[in-house]
C-alpha cells in the first residue's frame, strides 16, 4: 500500500496519467466528430485545430521554455519578476496576433472565405484571449513540478468539451460554428478557474521589469522558432496537403494516422514534462554528470517503451483505424486512392525514432543551448517540407508524406547527438544500458526487493 501511494504521487506517474486521461478524451472526441461530420466538414475542423495549434506554439513559445528553465534555480524576488514578465509578454503577443488575424480577415475576406481556414480567422482571435490564463497556469505549474494541479486544469478543459461532443453525437446536430462557440465558452471557464485560484501568475504582471523581459525574450527567440518548427514538423503535412489539389478530403484522411501518433506521444510528452525541469536544474547547478544520466535514462526508457507501442500499432493498425474513425476510413478511399491503414503502419516505424530525437532537443535547451536546438529543428523542417512537396506534387502520395517523417527525424537524431557531443561526450550504448537499468530498478521496486544502486554513466 505504501508503494502504491508513493507511485501515485510520483512525478512521472502523475504526468503520464494526466496525459493519458487527456489523450483519451481528445481522441474520443476526435472519433465522435469523425463519425458525426462529413469528410469535408471534418477536414475544416482539422484545419481550424491545426492552424490554432501552430499559432499557439508561437504565442507561448516566446516565454514558456525559458520560464521553466530560469524558474528552476530562481530566488524568490527573481521568481516574481519572471512570472510577471511571462504574463506581460504573453498578453502583448496575444494582442498582436489577434490584431494581425483580424486585419487579414478584413483585407482578404473573399480569399479566406473560400479557403478551409475561414473558421480559424473568424474565431481564433477570441479563443486566444480566452485560453491565455489557463495556458499560463500550466507552464507555471510545470516549472514548479505540480503535476497534480496540471491534471486538474487539463481535465476541466478537455472533459467539458468532450461532454459537448458526446451530447452532440447522441442528441443534437450542432453546426461547426456552434461547436467552436462551445469550445470558446469552455476555455473561458477554465481560465476563470485558474484566475480565481491564482495559478496563472497574472497578479505579478506589474512586477515585470526590463531585465527579466530581456532574459525571457533572448532565450525565447530561439525556443519560439524551435517550438514553431516542432509544430511545423507535425502540421506542415496537413497544411501542404490542404493547399494541394487533394483538398479537404485528403486532409481528413491523413488526420486519422496523425491522431493515432498522439497515442504514441502520450508517454513522450509526459516524461519530457518531468525531465526538462530536472535537467535544467542540474545544468544551472553545474551537475553535468546528472544531466547526462537523466538524458540517458529518459531516452533509453522511452525507446524501449516505444518499441512495444510501435509493434502494437503496426500489428493492430486496421483495428485502431476502425476504433478511431469507423468503417468509412478503413478501406482504400475510392476518390483519392489512399489507404489510411498503410499510413498508420509507416507512422508506427516513425514512432521508434521519437524518444531520442525529442530528448536531444530537451537536453540542448536545458544546458542553455536553445540556438543549437533551433538550428536542428530548422534543418528538420526544411527536410520535411522538401519531402512533402516531392511526395504530394510529384508522386501524389500520402504514404510518401509519412515516409518523409522517418527521414527528417533520423536527421534530427544525428544532429542532436552531434551537437551534444560538443558539450559532453555521449554514447548510444549508454542510452540503451541506462534504459534497461531503469526498468530493472522499477521491477525490483514493484517486487519489494532492495532498490538497486544507481549505475554509473557509461563513458
Amino acid at each position: 500500500m505504501k508503494i502504491l501511494k508513493k507511485l501515485l504521487r510520483e512525478d512521472n506517474f502523475l504526468s503520464l496519467s494526466g496525459n493519458i486521461i487527456i489523450a483519451i478524451l481528445g481522441i474520443g472526441g476526435f472519433a465522435l466528430l469523425a463519425r458525426n461530420l462529413s469528410i469535408t466538414v471534418f477536414g475544416e475542423w482539422v484545419l481550424f485545430i491545426t492552424a490554432g495549434s501552430f499559432v499557439e506554439m508561437f504565442r507561448f513559445g516566446i516565454t514558456n521554455t525559458g520560464l521553466i528553465r530560469f524558474l528552476s534555480g530562481a530566488e524568490a524576488p527573481d521568481r516574481i519578476k519572471l512570472i510577471g514578465s511571462n504574463a506581460l509578454i504573453g498578453l502583448v503577443a496575444t494582442i498582436g496576433i489577434a490584431l494581425i488575424l483580424i486585419l487579414c480577415n478584413l483585407l482578404f475576406s473573399e480569399a479566406i472565405q473560400s479557403s478551409g481556414f475561414y473558421l480559424f480567422f473568424k474565431w481564433y482571435p477570441i479563443l486566444a484571449f480566452l485560453n491565455l490564463p489557463w495556458n499560463n497556469a500550466l507552464v507555471l505549474l510545470q516549472a514548479d513540478q505540480q503535476y497534480g494541479k496540471m491534471l486538474i486544469v487539463k481535465f476541466i478543459n478537455s472533459s467539458l468539451f468532450f461532454l459537448v461532443i458526446l451530447s452532440n453525437f447522441l442528441f443534437f446536430e450542432l453546426t461547426l460554428n456552434q461547436l467552436i462557440i462551445a469550445l470558446l465558452i469552455i476555455n473561458g471557464l477554465t481560465s476563470v478557474i485558474t484566475l480565481i485560484l491564482k495559478w496563472d501568475g497574472s497578479t505579478y504582471i506589474t512586477k515585470a521589469d526590463v531585465a527579466t523581459n530581456k532574459t525571457l525574450l533572448h532565450f525565447g527567440k530561439y525556443t519560439t522558432f524551435t517550438l514553431v518548427g516542432s509544430n511545423l514538423l507535425r502540421s506542415a503535412d496537413t497544411l501542404i496537403i490542404s493547399l494541394s489539389p487533394m483538398g479537404s478530403a485528403a486532409v481528413a484522411l491523413y488526420s486519422i494516422p496523425l491522431k493515432l501518433t498522439e497515442l504514441q506521444q502520450i508517454p513522450l510528452r509526459s516524461f519530457v514534462a518531468t525531465a526538462f525541469p530536472k535537467m535544467s536544474k542540474a545544468s544551472v547547478l553545474g551537475k553535468v554528470d546528472e544531466v547526462k544520466d537523466l538524458f540517458y535514462t529518459y531516452s533509453g526508457a522511452l525507446t524501449y517503451l516505444f518499441i512495444g507501442i510501435s509493434v502494437v500499432t503496426f500489428v493492430f493498425a486496421e483495428f485502431l483505424v476502425f476504433l478511431l474513425s469507423g468503417q468509412q476510413y478503413l478501406k482504400t478511399d475510392p476518390i483519392t486512392g489512399f489507404n489510411v491503414v498503410d499510413i498508420v503502419r509507416v507512422f508506427a516505424i516513425y514512432g521508434l525514432l521519437l524518444p531520442i530525437d525529442r530528448m536531444t532537443g530537451i537536453a540542448l535547451d536545458s544546458i542553455n543551448k536553445p540556438q543549437i536546438n533551433a538550428i536542428k529543428v530548422f534543418v528538420m523542417v526544411v527536410a520535411n517540407v522538401i519531402g512533402d512537396f516531392i511526395a504530394i506534387f510529384i508522386f501524389k502520395s500520402l504514404l510518401l508524406v509519412a515516409v518523409a517523417s522517418i527521414l527528417f527525424t533520423a536527421i534530427g537524431i544525428w544532429m542532436g547527438m552531434y551537437f551534444l557531443n560538443k558539450n559532453f561526450k555521449l554514447s548510444y550504448k549508454a542510452i540503451f544500458r541506462n534504459g534497461f537499468y531503469f526498468y530493472e530498478n522499477l521491477f525490483h521496486k514493484a517486487t519489494h526487493n532492495r532498490y538497486l544502486p544507481s549505475h554509473k554513466i557509461s563513458k
